[in-house]
Order: structure tokens, then sequence, then C-alpha cells
């Protein structure tokens, strides 16, 4: 595992897509003090000043391991104890969102050049946007202290490297801890998918390859790869 550190760069996610094209290795990590141009899920802004983490790592992948796109749970679920060595109670929210309460702590951007999956991860520590059309949140906002990033990331590594091994002898594992630690089932959902109307349901789990399942008013269980989930 190797941590570099830069004062500041556009986006960590963006660097290490660079990186993994000019070979860069498994368990490399990237964390910025700041990020000029940081980017959440669907292109999205992600104000990220000084004070809370902003990192990206590589996962190289192999044959046999599971879905790609389930990395999302690995990174939650890693994100999910690492944070409750610092004194929090997070719950996490498909695909990939750590909440405290009814507001957003985290947010996890996954994205793919070849066979290099870059895993970006944000956490307020310090300090969270105001003013935005959804709640948000931080450690210290919540009363938990802003813990130092660098050490932060430290603790998150080794939590998400001793993720990625399990989830490379199979998913079930990170699903079944993915399921303990979210929004019950039966949790009220509406789901926002592109160019469609919303779909409302209940949480019905996650199917075997990690996708959202979502209960109708019919009584039929629709499966959800990608989308927007609120609570209801």
């Amino acid at each position: 595992m190797e941590l570099r550190t830069v004062a500041s760069t556009a986006s960590t996610n963006a660097d290490m897509l660079a990186l993994a094209s000019q070979g860069a290795g498994e368990g490399l990590w990237l964390r910025a003090v700041e990020q000029t141009a940081g980017r959440g899920r669907l292109g999205r802004a992600w104000v990220s000043p000084p004070g809370n983490l902003y990192a990206s790592t590589i996962v190289r992948l192999r044959l046999g391991d599971p879905g790609p796109a389930t990395l999302a749970l690995v990174a939650s679920v890693a994100l999910d104890e690492t944070l409750r060595a610092y004194g929090a109670e997070p719950w996490i929210k498909w695909p990939n969102d750590l909440y405290i309460g009814d507001a957003k702590l985290t947010g996890i951007l996954l994205e793919r050049s070849g066979d290099a999956v870059v895993v970006g991860i944000g956490v307020n520590l310090a300090h969270h946007p105001e003013g935005l059309d959804r709640a948000v949140t931080s450690l210290a906002g919540r009363g938990l202290g802003a813990p130092d990033p660098e050490l932060f990331l430290r603790d998150l590594a080794d939590a998400f490297a001793r993720w990625l091994g399990v989830w490379r002898g199979g998913l079930e594992p990170v699903r079944r801890r993915w399921l303990e630690r979210a929004h019950p089932v039966g949790t009220a959902l509406s789901v926002r998918l592109p160019e469609q109307a919303p779909i409302e349901g209940l949480f019905d789990g996650l199917d075997s390859e990690g996708a959202l399942r979502l209960r109708l008013a019919s009584g039929a269980v629709q499966v959800i790869h990608a989308g927007d989930v609120f609570l209801i």
C-alpha cells in the first residue's frame, strides 16, 4: 500500500485515471488537501475545501472477480467500519452513500478505464456545505471532532484492503455486511431513473449481484442497477 498526498488538484479521480493508464498498480492511494474540481455521481460537483478527506485508489480487475460495480459495496463497508472506529454510527443508502441521521456524510465515485477501477471517496470530516437541497453533515458537525485526514485515510486504506480481499473470495460476505449496515428491509424508497418518472416501493434487500430490489405496490419486485435513491 502506498499513500501519496498533494496540496491541491482538480480531482483525485482524474489524476488516478491518468496514473492507471500509465500502469500504476493496485494499492496506490492519492489524497488531496483540497480539490478545485471535485465531482460526484452523475457529474455533480463535490465541494472540496481543506480539512475533509478527498482520496482515490485503484483496483485492478482480475479474472473471477465479482462485478466491478460491487466495489461500491466494498468502499461502503470499509468506510462504515472506519467511521465507527472514530465514534460515528452511520448507515448506508444504496448504492454508495453513508449517512448520519438524515444527513449525508460521504460520497463514493467509481470510474473505470480498462482493467482499472478508480474508487474515489470523499468524507466530510471538519466541515460540510450549507444551503444545499439535501441535508449534509460532517463528523465535526456531529460533535465527534475532526480527525486528521491523513490518519483517517490510513485507517480507511487498511479497512478497504481487508474488504477487497473478502470481495475477491466472493461477494456474499460483503453483501451481507452491507445489508447489516443499511436502512432496514421495508424502508419506503423513491428511485429516480434517467428520463423516467420516479418509482416508489419498499426496500427488499440486494440481489446476489448487489443490485437494489424494490418491491412495488403490486407485489412485484423491480431490480435496479443504477439510479438515484431517496428515502420517503
